[in-house]
């Protein structure tokens, strides 16, 4: 993340969607019915997916490199 300042709600949004285990899916296989589901509704219909977008900089289905991401905890 960038030292931007991001609401309560975007970041809570945005963990919602690195825990959810379908736009989780979509990123680690990078293809399948996961990732077309995620990469057709993502930030036009789920906040998550689009709060995710804003926090991280990168759409939920994008690949994203082991240990990009904070660990969970």
């Amino acid at each position: 993340m960038e030292n931007k300042k991001f609401s309560e709600k975007e970041l809570k949004l945005a963990e919602a969607c690195r825990a959810c285990p379908v736009c989780s899916r979509a990123r680690r296989k990078q293809k399948g019915l996961a990732y077309w589901f995620v990469k057709t509704i993502e930030s036009g219909i789920c906040p998550a997916c689009a709060a995710y977008e804003k926090v991280y900089g990168r759409k939920a289905h994008e690949q994203v490199e082991p240990n990009s991401e904070p660990q969970q905890g």
